[in-house]
Formats: C-alpha cells, structure tokens, sequence
C-alpha cells in the first residue's frame, strides 16, 4: 500500500512538471467535506503557445488502481455522467455544457457526499497535437457521530451489599474519524472505553461510568464530553439511585425532667422512594398509655413521670427495605441545669481579652528593657572604647594615718535614725573590724585649698554598751553588735 501511494505522489510529480509547449493540467492537492456535503473538485487547463486543441477531458475515480469513469466532456458528443455519479456529479461552469463548450476548466461538483466517495480523482485533458495532460485530487469524507448520553437502567437500586454497577453510558456511533469521550463530575467512580469499527469504514465510541450506588450518589450529575475534531457536544444526566431508609430519631434533649410538659419523638427518614411505614416500639417493654402516634411522630399526653423513660425504635419501610433508628430517653427528677445563653461566648471573650491585655504587658516590658542597657554591658563599651574617648577617671584618695582606739560610751553621741533611713545608711562597703592602732597620717589637698589638716581614728565600739543610753524614739534596743565609727580632728603637725 504504502508502494501504490509512493508511486501515485511521483506520477503525480511528473504529471504537474510543465512539458516543453507549456501546457499543464491544474488541481488543488485535496479537499474533503462531511457525509451530506457538496464539495468542488476543481481542474483547470493551462494552454500554451502555440494553443493546442483540446479533444476530450475525463474524471476518473482511482479505486485500488483502477480507473473507473466519473464524468466526461467532449467539444462534439457533449457532456455525460456516468452511474452511479449521474444524479450527483455535474460540471460546474454552464459553458462546458454549451454547444460550442468552453472546456478550459472542467470543475466538477459532487453532492450528497457518500463515505464511498473518498477516493483519489484524476482530471485527464486529451489534446492535439501535444497528446494527454492530467492531474490528481485527493477526496476525504468525513461522517459527524451520533452522540448521546443515557441512563445504563432506568432504576439504579443500591443493594446490600453493596456492588459496583454501569450508571450512564456515553456513545459517539458512526464517527470518522473516531470521537474522544470524556466524563465531567463530582462523583467518584471510573470509567470504561470500547471502540467498534463499522464496514462502512466509521467508528463507534462507548463509554460507560462505574459507581458504586448509595445514597450519596442520589442526584448527582454525570456530564460526558464528546470531542470530534474541533468540535465538541456535551450531555448530562441526573443520576436516580432507589436506597433504603435511613432513619434518625428526634426530640430528646437530654432534659426530660418530672412534670414537663409537650414532649415528642419524631422519626425521621431519608429515603428514595419516599418512606410508606412508620413503626413505633419500645424495647423491653410496652409503649407508655398516654401516648398518640401521628405519622412518624410520637406524642406523650400529659407530663412527664418515670413511665416515659426506656430505648424507642423507630422502623422506616419503603419499597427497597426496612431500616430502624433508637433513642434511650432518661426522665430525671428535677431540670438539668442550664448554662447561660452564650455562656460559652462569653467565656471565650474572656480568654481573648485576657490573651490581649497579657500580650500588651509582654510588649510593654520588652521595650523597657531594652530600653535598660546592664551597668556590666555600659562597663564593657567603656572599656573598649579608645584612650580619646574614655572619660577622666575620679580623683585618687588621699592616704592618712589610721589611729585606731578605743572609746567610751561618753564619748560617742548617739543619733537614732527612723528606720528608712537607717536603710538608706546602710554601706556600700563591707564593715572594718580592725581594733590594732596605726599610726596617723595626715591627707592633704593642694598647697593653695586653703583646707586644714586633718587626722582620721577608726575604731569599733560594741552596741551592748549603747543598751544603757535613752532612745527618744524606741525604749528598746538589742546590744552585742559590732558598729564602725570615725572621728576626724585637726591634726598637730
């Protein structure tokens, strides 16, 4: 096959390559159209100098190397159309059908394309004296699908247990070429593919999506995509899923308490078809006397008493099935204490204002420390600094002699102080003990001070000999500790 083609596209080479008088046979390469169309097919004779004449031109349909007769027009028998084109292959221009015929284009028009149609045409143009001129064109025909989406079952029914089951189907019949499908949804499941290639040379495309059927399922929406060419269509069913009941009770808060009033039980059912019996029961038991059943609601008469108390079933039947819900009621002597409305917003406004007010202190000490720069850090920039930079260091003490002695309590005067201040005496220095006498020596300051002379005595007194002495501000006070004093006197040098 692949040889045939190979042969026909050099033939066709040839055919086009002008001949050495210049006459040569036009066609388009190809051209196609869809099932039902009209297309042209066009040919076109180009004369040259000197003019030749021009005999006869034929279409032929090449079929598996074949030449079969389309159409043919000749300036003296006229035009003819041969079976089975007769009815739809006509030359395009009236004056090939003239008398006296013009036969320089001899386009044809094929309609109601048929699938059988696709075929090469060869345009043949016999001429005197230059002999036959022809070229080729090669016809497609392309089939649109049928598309159309349906439910695989009229009733889906999810069955226990459950199965997984074909819920819509996707078909693209009699495409060419062949379609792509493709599902658009929510739901979960998975989807299957089948191609089926028809005699006529078409193709159908089957989809089907798989589910598993529940109550879930129920109403959900299937799209399938159907992509032919550059074309697309779309369809789109709602999925109907038959299940049974699934029942839940309501009406007990948790707080039937002795003597309330207006209490009820309501059993309610989801179900698809709808529910078309209701049960009631109580388990172990006998439904209480003064009790009124409406529907699938259970009314208690009267107020509450113990009698209410047990586990009810609710039984929910429908054509699929039965399914039943319960509830234990619990009857208490007394209400069960209520909180506040918005108890539980009202303690979670409280958090977050306490998370608020925690995290402003936070901030606020954060930045007052960082603020506070530690006396060892300002040391330690000080000391890096350069020799330019450091500030003066403070004057150096002055050196004297330590006379150290004893004396009495006569000597000493006494000073009570209030208690704050006593802190605020308190030295920074630790106390000096020392009893032994030093010899004294005088600290001067500068020639020109104009400061007198001075000698320092330090001594330590014990506090047991203060005991004796009036305190104008406390009658008690505990002796037996040891106090540093100086006194200071001009000295005699």
């Amino acid at each position: 096959m692949a040889m045939l083609a190979t042969f026909w596209i050099v033939l066709l080479v040839a055919l086009n390559a002008p001949a050495g008088n210049g006459q040569s046979v036009q066609t388009d390469p190809s051209k196609s159209g869809f099932v039902g169309d009209t297309v042209e097919l066009r040919c076109v004779f180009i004369n040259g100098k000197p003019p030749v004449k021009i005999s006869q031109v034929t279409w032929q349909k090449l079929i598996n190397g074949t030449k079969q007769n389309v159409a043919t027009a000749n300036p003296d028998l006229g035009v003819s159309v041969l079976p089975p084109f007769k009815d739809r292959v006509s030359f395009k221009h009236p004056a090939v059908r003239q008398r006296s015929p013009s036969l320089e284009d001899t386009t044809i028009a094929f309609s109601n394309l048929r699938l059988s149609d696709e075929a090469a045409y060869i345009c043949e143009y016999t001429t005197f004296p230059a002999g036959n001129r022809e070229n080729m064109v090669n016809l497609t025909v392309f089939a649109r699908p049928v598309t159309k989406m349906t439910l695989t079952s009229p009733t889906i029914v999810a069955r226990t247990p459950k199965r997984k089951m074909p819920v819509a189907t996707c078909m693209s019949a009699n495409g060419k070429p062949p379609s792509v499908i493709k599902w658009d949804t929510t739901l979960k499941g998975e989807a299957t593919f089948q191609e089926t290639r028809n005699p006529n040379g078409t193709v159908t495309v089957r989809s089907n999506y798989i589910v598993l059927p529940s109550r879930e399922t129920h109403r959900q929406k299937l799209t399938c995509i159907v992509t032919y060419r550059a074309e697309q269509f779309t369809d789109s069913v709602i999925l109907n899923v038959q299940y049974e009941p699934e029942v839940k009770i309501e009406g007990f808060d948790g707080n039937w308490y002795l003597n309330r009033q207006d209490v009820k039980l309501t059993c309610n059912a989801d179900a698809n078809p709808a529910v078309t019996v209701y049960q009631w029961k109580l388990l172990n038991g006998s439904l209480p006397n003064n009790i009124e059943i409406k529907n699938n609601t259970l009314f208690f008469k009267g107020p509450v008493t113990y009698e209410f108390g047990g586990t009810y079933v609710c039984d929910a039947t429908n054509s699929i099935g039965t399914r039943s819900g319960l509830v234990e009621v619990n009857v208490t002597e007394k209400p069960m204490p209520q909180g506040p409305p918005g108890g539980i917003f009202g303690i979670l406004g409280v958090v977050v204002v306490a998370g608020l007010i925690v995290g402003v202190v936070a901030t606020i000490c954060m930045v007052y420390r960082r603020g506070q720069k530690p006396r060892t850090e300002t040391d330690n920039d000080l000391t890096d600094l350069p020799p330019a930079h450091k500030p003066a260091p403070p004057p150096p003490k002055k050196k004297s002699s330590d006379m150290k002695g004893g004396l009495t309590s006569d000597e000493i005067q006494v000073v009570h102080l209030d208690k704050e201040d006593e802190i605020q005496k308190i030295p920074l220095q630790p106390p000096y003990y020392d009893m032994a006498q030093s010899e004294s020596t005088a600290f001067t300051d500068k020639p020109n001070s104009g400061h007198m002379d001075c000698d320092v005595q330090y001594a330590e007194l014990d506090t047991a000999a203060l005991a004796s002495s009036p305190s104008p501000r406390s009658s008690v006070h505990t002796g037996g500790d040891l106090v540093e004093y100086a006194t200071i006197q001009p000295s005699s040098h």
